[in-house]
């Protein structure tokens, strides 16, 4: 829908194309027209009231089941702790009504979660600064660095990757390629058995191998996608890593993972390390 009340429609990508391909040319500087703060975090809190009302997003929340995660991988909940939250790549939400509407649904889960809001970590070199501005007025914390990334879950944490390259992935499964870290892991992203089958197969195994591994160690949970809304939540699955199955690994499964490089890659979806204000 648009800002005026009528039918909107977002532009279809081709098969395999990354949604946000725009977020990687960015400028780093903040010499764009002035956002009007309080006028956009209204926007994004009636975006947030109009996705609450919509059929497909109580089954989202029934699927995500965030409000508490087991410690570890501890089934029986006996240590149970509270989830954070990481959130890169939601692109301009300012300009991008698909961004705005996937923020308001990252809103509506962190407090389906119970997750506080200065517990959401979020980064996109998109961001100008008047949406850094609105993030913080809504309550986020917005990452100064990009971690391209490479974040370690050390407690429980919802990483949300909506539509993001797979070097973005590829990384975030490497930082936590261990027994003990990716049961602490909950992912709402693009599938990764979606990934592959629009990908070749044999530049996919080269160039995201973790992703290639992980295949079989995570259960996929595909969530719900309205056809008015398919350019802004289709594909998006809640992926996770069950201690269990992990246990059983030899462990030369874990020795020493290689950090990803990409040499091969043409087109990486990603922009690397820079520190931003």
């Amino acid at each position: 829908m648009s800002d005026t009340g009528g039918e909107w429609q977002v532009a279809r990508r081709r098969k395999g194309a990354a949604r946000k391909s725009n977020s990687l040319q960015v400028s780093h500087t903040c010499n764009q027209e002035e956002l009007d703060i309080q006028k956009t975090v209204r926007r994004i809190r009636d975006t947030v009231s109009e996705l609450s009302c919509e059929d497909f997003w109580q089954q989202w929340k029934g699927s995500a089941a965030l409000s508490r995660h087991p410690q570890n991988g501890d089934t029986e909940g006996r240590q149970c702790q509270q989830l954070e939250c990481v959130c890169y790549g939601l692109g301009s939400f300012s300009s991008c009504v698909s961004a705005r509407f996937q923020l308001a649904m990252l809103l509506l889960l962190l407090d389906a979660g119970k997750i506080p809001l200065k517990d959401c970590s979020v980064y996109d070199p998109a961001f100008s600064c008047g949406e850094k501005a609105v993030l913080r007025e809504l309550g986020l914390t917005v990452l100064t660095e990009n971690e391209e990334g490479k974040r370690l879950a050390t407690k429980p944490t919802l990483f949300y990757l909506m539509h993001c390259g797979k070097a973005l992935y590829n990384n975030l499964l490497w930082k936590n390629w261990s027994v003990r870290c990716l049961p602490l892991v909950i992912l709402i992203g693009n599938s990764f058995n979606g990934m592959m089958d629009r990908t070749v197969e044999r530049e996919f195994k080269r160039d995201y191998r973790y992703i290639t591994e992980a295949l079989s160690l995570c259960e996929e949970r595909q969530l719900p996608c309205p056809s008015r809304l398919i350019d802004v939540f289709s594909d998006t699955a809640v992926i996770t890593f069950p201690s269990g199955g992990l246990d059983r690994l030899p462990q030369s499964t874990w020795a020493q993972p290689p950090e990803p490089r990409y040499a091969h890659c043409s087109d990486l979806e990603i922009i690397q390390g820079e520190t931003q204000s």
